[in-house]
């Protein structure tokens, strides 16, 4: 029984001699064997510190682009703080990818007096010109596009249609009522029954709209790209044609108001599609 102590002590004596051989433990930044996100961030920041080109920041190098378009319009360049360092569409067809469209304010304007007579092109600002003949497909919507214009616009000329239509001399077919009963009767009320044989879209549809959009040579000055050069119908020009007509109308009503507009609208483009 005396010597089961003795093996103890003995075990006892054995395991600090170890324990006091083997080294110190130190702090875990101070050892060679450091986790691996701690020694790829310290690589990184003695990589960008100590190499010879710090990397190229796209930021500074458009701020500088953009100096050289302080005195530029808006409408003739591109922001460079809007434009990626790559273009990701790669088109079937590079050929496709290729469009042209007027940059020139004397022939813009050129427009404006054959549409809206020879004091045309003062009526609007020369931005508000630009945007009011610039789709969303061209250049990606990046300097601005004619969609909010067109819908101000449009709807101006459903007005215009419509106080015509109700106005009209044509007298409406009256309608039999097979029970005999007779309809309240008002002299203000008597044009609502044209509005049963004629109603706007009849007197603005879109081929009559793109058919007075080509007599008057917008398709020249409209900046859009299309999706199919070969085919302007499949890409949709009846619609962006009518779309650029509303927008005009649009521009001019926010910039004189609706008496001028509406006189526009019926001398200008309602006669051309009478």
């Amino acid at each position: 029984m005396a010597s089961r102590p003795a093996c103890r002590a003995a075990r006892l004596a054995l395991n600090t001699s170890r324990a006091s051989a083997l080294p110190a433990r130190q702090p875990i930044l101070a050892t060679s064997a450091s986790p691996r996100w701690l020694s790829s961030s310290t690589t990184t920041e003695t990589t960008t510190t100590s190499g010879s080109t710090p990397p190229r920041n796209e930021f500074a190098a458009a701020e500088e682009g953009r100096e050289n378009f302080e005195d530029r319009p808006r409408w003739s360049y591109t922001p460079p703080l809007a434009k990626a360092p790559f273009s990701i569409g790669r088109p079937k067809n590079p050929k496709r990818s290729v469009w042209t469209v007027n940059e020139d304010p004397a022939v813009l304007d050129k427009f404006y007096e054959r549409f809206l007579g020879s004091q045309g092109a003062g009526l609007l600002p020369e931005e508000l010109k630009w945007l009011a003949v610039t789709h969303k497909s061209f250049d990606q919507g990046r300097r601005g596009f004619n969609d909010r214009l067109a819908y101000f616009g449009r709807q101006a000329i459903i007005q215009e249609v419509t106080k015509n239509i109700i106005s009209s001399a044509e007298p409406a077919k009256p309608i039999v009522d097979p029970h005999g009963r007779q309809p309240f009767q008002h002299p203000a009320l008597a044009g609502l029954d044209h509005l049963v044989e004629k109603q706007p879209h009849d007197v603005i549809s879109r081929e009559k709209m793109h058919k007075v959009a080509l007599e008057v040579g917008l398709l020249k000055v409209l900046r859009w790209k299309p999706r199919l050069p070969e085919n302007l119908a499949g890409s949709g020009v009846q619609v962006v044609l009518t779309g650029a007509i509303h927008a005009i109308f649009g521009a001019i009503s926010l910039q004189h108001g609706a008496e001028v507009t509406s006189r526009l609208i019926q001398e200008k483009l309602l006669k051309r599609l009478a």
